[in-house]
């Protein structure tokens, strides 16, 4: 968590550099926010905004083009992502209505609505049902087909070893093992590389 909040610019940090499509995160701070979307851990939004005036307020900060921008056609793209998840029915609501499931659901489809260069998620399938978790997975897996990274954090490591095409482990702040998940895992599973390095420590 202190990584992904030092990458999104949330947290400050003493040494080296952070650099996302070549711009540093030290000196280039809005340049890199503009190219990001963060969904942390704990998903708390206006709960004074409906559903969709959330998404077309996250539309508005990131500038989403012009030809994308006209009322029909942004709603059509939050439209796509929000049938997905199950969650148009409920845009027209309060947010201050909704479980902790579905404001995961809305802070997914905020991050994704303006196709970010990099997506940093904090364990993102806590508190969706196995439906919505499992159609996070295609849409995670689409933006990074479409060329976009996806930088994650997660404790259930058969997701992560799923999911991922490369992985690293962090313990007390160092790094202990990166690089392709084939490679990191080898004849194991990621679980068993994960146990072995706490059991040498």
């Amino acid at each position: 968590t202190t990584l992904i909040r030092a990458i999104v610019g949330v947290t400050g940090f003493d040494e080296g550099d952070i650099r996302i499509a070549g711009q540093s995160v030290r000196t280039d701070a809005l340049a890199c926010k503009r190219m990001t979307a963060y969904v942390p851990d704990n998903p708390d939004i206006y709960e004074f905004l409906t559903g969709i005036q959330y998404l077309n307020y996250i539309s508005d900060i990131f500038e989403v083009p012009i030809d994308v921008r006209e009322r029909r056609m942004r709603e059509a793209r939050i439209r796509q992502f929000a049938d997905r998840l199950g969650l148009t029915s409920a845009l027209g609501d309060l947010v201050s209505s909704y479980s902790h499931g579905m404001r995961q659901k809305l802070v997914l489809i905020g991050a994704l609505v303006h196709e970010p260069t990099l997506l940093v998620l904090d364990e993102p399938f806590v508190g969706l049902d196995p439906e919505a978790s499992f159609h996070v997975k295609e849409m995670l897996r689409e933006l990074a087909d479409r060329g976009s990274a996806v930088f994650f954090s997660s404790h259930v490591l058969e997701v992560v070893e799923k999911l991922c095409n490369k992985v690293a482990i962090i313990k007390q702040g160092t790094l202990r093992a990166c690089g392709p998940t084939a490679e990191v895992v080898g004849d194991e599973s990621l679980e068993d590389v994960f146990l072995d390095m706490i059991d040498r420590a």
